[in-house]
């Protein structure tokens, strides 16, 4: 590829890389992110080369390597250009009829198209199935029609238009100004005013300064700004080239975890491509401005996620936080002014710059605007990557896009902004969702988890498991997280056991507002909220947990028993056979029985009983210690 050194090359190659693609009669996208590749498509990618060489199709029929199309739930998954058709759950024994039926014929397969699970309505075109209909993928769009690893597949999308007329037609202060117009707010958690941060950090006079692209994504079910990179990199070395020449840097990090091999890979090659044809370096697109970019794999620690432990790790130290001010704007990496935005943050920013402060403002909210990237994951039909317009309610979320609850059970929380967010009830349904909305409710906007929980969710266990987490990824630097946080865990897990007390409610209570108030950093101070959260709607639980030592969604193993009605049960010896430790005793078609004190309450039982049978049930409370001490006597008189 030959260098750009003048922005109407852009054009240019644009018009080339679509002159190329008009010979091909089809285009067929294979969704392969992770979660495609973990999945299968890459031998769903080699048994279309394979077929499409055996019919001598590779002239008109073009295979196209994408990122994650967002519908995860549906991996391996391809579309077929230009119809849209959208084929599901791929295995390469589907590829040859695939071709000689849709490809060569126009025909729908319809075992293998979009199926409704509330409806069993049929979709064969992407653009009708639900769960995209109510999006809004101002970002995630191009992941149909990118190939990540193809430089070209960007520019043919208008990529590095942005960077075209900022460089050759606009101020750093006409670019900030334009960003902060637009109410572009950080996507990293916080919702920090992002032109305003930019604003800062240019004013402040050095001779070097940094940016840095945080995409230390360590949120559990969270996976937002590792699609982005994989999808579509090219969106953000663009958003940050932009960023560089607002505040005056020079040179530029993207801090991306080791655990993200397939990210880390298509963001060098990005960076690569763009070094080589002349988009980084000491002349971008032949402009005076220079600028380059590195690419730095974290370890894995959460804790490098916040700022100014990112910024030690990059500089070689142990992932600490330090106390601010001075703030990274001010003082930075190797004590230099430095700006760092989220993966998501910056790929807004060509967008905002091609079209204009005035369009992207009218999406959202008065003071939350644009869209949001969720993961939406859990007790959900759906799951998969969302993009949607901030305002959209949580109902919306959960019941258009995500398809209602599995097995038609009941919704019952949901957790927004992953291990130091806040659980949200089923009566607050309507909620909009955006940054002060989320904050009212006791939970945060976070990075973009969203997991949805069902009827037989325990909300003390939930709170015990986030609290586990983030006890075990706190650095310890300061006595409020480290300790404070394992003295949560240990109260939540006693409580999950049976042996909580009188007082332990207020005690969770006052201890996570003394490590509200006392930590160091936004770690600390946000790891209480599923406490709190969970402490604020659903007391009961608690209450039932401690006083009456049951659990009423049946979840905590030390306070349930597995029980076989003697009336339900035919002697069929399903669940027999599968007791791992032959807690199990009967004969066929005689009543069988559990024997309480070798069973290890793995569930195994109730799995395999015939749902028309019915005869394994689960206890808590009073009726679980009635079978206890049945169980016990029963055993002693043996």
């Amino acid at each position: 590829m030959e260098k750009i050194i003048h922005p109407k090359q852009l054009i240019e190659w644009k018009q080339k890389s679509l002159s190329q693609r008009l010979v091909f009669k089809k285009i067929i996208v294979v969704s392969s992110g992770t979660c495609g590749q973990a999945s299968g498509s890459l031998q769903i990618i080699e048994a279309l080369d394979r077929e499409l060489e055996k019919r001598n199709l590779k002239k008109t029929i073009r295979i196209e390597i994408s990122g994650c199309h967002g519908f995860c739930e549906l991996e391996p998954n391809i579309i077929i250009y230009p119809e849209g058709v959208f084929y599901k759950k791929l295995k390469p024994k589907d590829i040859p009829k695939i071709l000689d039926e849709t490809i060569l014929k126009d025909k729908i397969i319809p075992s293998l198209i979009y199926d409704e699970p509330r409806t069993g309505h049929k979709v064969s075109n992407q653009k009708e199935i639900p769960f995209y209909q109510k999006q809004m993928r101002l970002l995630t769009e191009k992941n149909f029609r990118i190939n990540p690893t193809n430089i070209q597949d960007y520019i043919v999308l208008d990529g590095y238009q942005a960077l075209a007329k900022v460089l050759f037609n606009m101020t750093s202060k006409e670019v900030i100004d334009e960003v902060e117009a637009s109410g572009l707010r950080g996507r990293g958690g916080a919702g920090f005013p992002t032109g305003k941060k930019w604003e800062i950090c240019r004013r402040v006079s050095s001779d070097v300064k940094y940016i840095i692209c945080n995409a230390d994504e360590g949120d559990p079910g969270a996976y937002m700004d590792r699609s982005l990179l994989e999808g579509n990199p090219h969106s953000v070395i663009e958003g940050m080239i932009i960023g560089a020449y607002a505040i005056g840097a020079s040179e530029g990090y993207i801090y991306v975890r080791m655990e993200y091999p397939l990210a880390v890979r298509h963001v060098t090659i990005a960076v690569e491509q763009a070094k080589k044809v002349g988009l980084l370096g000491n002349s971008v697109l032949g402009s005076e401005f220079k600028f380059d970019i590195h690419v730095v794999q974290g370890a894995g620690a959460f804790v490098s996620g916040e700022e100014t432990s990112l910024m030690a790790s990059i500089e070689g130290r142990r992932a600490f936080p330090r106390q601010r001010p001075p703030f990274p704007a001010q003082e930075g990496l190797w004590g230099k002014p430095t700006n760092i935005n989220n993966v998501e943050t910056w790929a807004n920013v060509p967008l905002i710059l091609n079209k204009g402060a005035d369009w992207y403002s009218q999406i959202g909210t008065k003071k939350s605007k644009g869209t949001k990237i969720f993961s939406l994951v859990g007790k959900i039909n759906n799951t998969g990557l969302v993009e949607v317009p901030l305002g959209i309610t949580l109902k919306e979320i959960i019941y258009d896009i995500g398809g209602g609850i599995k097995d038609n059970k009941k919704f019952k929380a949901v957790q927004t902004g992953g291990p130091s967010g806040g659980c949200i009830p089923a009566d607050m349904l309507d909620l909009p969702v955006d940054y002060d909305t989320l904050t009212k409710a006791g939970s945060i906007m976070g990075s973009g988890g969203m997991i949805v929980m069902d009827e037989d969710t325990c909300m003390v266990d939930v709170a015990r498991y986030f609290l586990n987490f983030t006890q075990e990824e706190s650095c310890g630097k300061c006595v409020p997280c480290r300790v404070g946080t394992r003295q949560l865990a240990d109260i939540l897990t006693r409580i999950t056991q049976g042996n909580g007390e009188e007082g332990d409610i207020k005690k969770l209570e006052d201890l996570s507002r003394t490590v509200k108030a006392g930590s160091l950093c936004g770690f600390g101070q946000t790891a209480p909220n599923p406490v709190l959260t969970t402490i604020r709607y659903f007391r009961d639980e608690y209450e039932a947990h401690i006083k009456e030592k049951s659990c009423p969604a049946l979840f905590c193993k030390d306070l349930i028993v597995y029980y076989i009605e003697p009336k339900k049960c035919v002697g069929c010896l399903l669940c027999l056979k599968k007791c791992p430790v032959k807690a199990i005793s009967g004969e066929r078609k005689k009543v069988h029985v559990i024997d309480q004190e070798l069973c290890i309450k793995c569930g195994a039982c109730l799995e395999v009983c015939p749902p028309k049978v019915g005869a394994v049930s689960k206890y808590t409370g009073k009726k679980r210690d009635r079978i206890l001490k049945k169980s016990s006597v029963e055993r002693a008189e043996k």
